[in-house]
């Protein structure tokens, strides 16, 4: 590291647990970010300022007046602007030696093995089942820890996915048989929570690159920001499940 990393990154250098060495891993690793929402702001921001080598951002969406109450990567000035552009000129302004790449599409099962293949760990910040599931596939296709969290009126939850067989996996807790899809469009959020929910993914993510402490790996992380309390649920791999406990992948 030059004196200029030395410096900008010296809080962190403090820690034992982190140090040099962590630092290091920081600097070379690769994350895909999907969704610059209102997870995706604070995750992208805090991975950007703690030196993460490369983030690829990934939205197909434009910056919208109603996005501004909590997509706290995104300005007045950038409405009507594609996210990952407005992304683009946050993150550069914060931290210009983060490489950014930036795929303003929406992602899907035929896109998505080729964006996780390429990362160290993949962060969720989208809004649905169908593309959580398809996530949660490709994390477990390519051996890719995926650091998940969701966001609705006053609750929030977070957990990480190893990407290894034996689970448990994302399609664990929801069977795709059994979800019911609920939006903030159609029931709100309060915007604080969204900034807390990826400000613990985006520990999370440094935890998994750097190899320090316990991520959330089999525990799923339970807020109610209207008492203001957390629970944690341990969570039991699904004997039955297509994704985690197919024969054929690493442990």
């Amino acid at each position: 590291m030059n004196d200029e990393q030395l410096l900008r990154y010296s809080r962190q250098l403090l820690l034992p647990q982190l140090g040099a060495e962590g630092q290091a891993r920081l600097l070379r690793a690769r994350v895909l970010i999907l969704g610059l929402g209102g997870l995706g702001s604070p995750v992208a921001l805090y991975l950007a300022a703690a030196g993460v080598g490369t983030l690829v951002l990934v939205d197909s969406d434009v910056v919208e007046l109603s996005n501004l109450q909590r997509q706290i990567l995104h300005s007045t000035a950038q409405l009507g602007k594609r996210k990952v552009d407005s992304a683009r000129s946050a993150l550069q302004a914060l931290n210009p030696e983060v490489r950014l790449v930036c795929h303003p599409t929406r992602v899907d099962g035929d896109n998505l093995p080729a964006l996780v293949a390429e990362v160290d760990a993949v962060v969720d910040g989208t809004d649905n089942f169908a593309t959580r599931f398809a996530v949660n596939e490709a994390c477990y296709g390519a051996g890719v820890p995926l650091i998940s969290g969701a966001a609705i009126r006053w609750e929030a939850q977070v957990s990480v996915f190893s990407g290894q067989r034996g689970g448990p996996c994302y399609q664990c807790l929801y069977p795709r048989a059994g979800e019911i899809e609920e939006t903030c469009t159609e029931n709100g959020v309060v915007g604080p929570l969204t900034g807390i929910v990826g400000s613990i993914q985006a520990v999370e993510t440094l935890k998994v690159l750097t190899q320090v402490g316990e991520p959330l790996y089999g525990r799923l992380l339970l807020l109610d920001a209207l008492n203001m309390g957390f629970r944690t649920l341990r969570l039991r791999p699904d004997p039955r499940c297509p994704i985690c406990q197919l024969p054929g992948r690493s442990p």
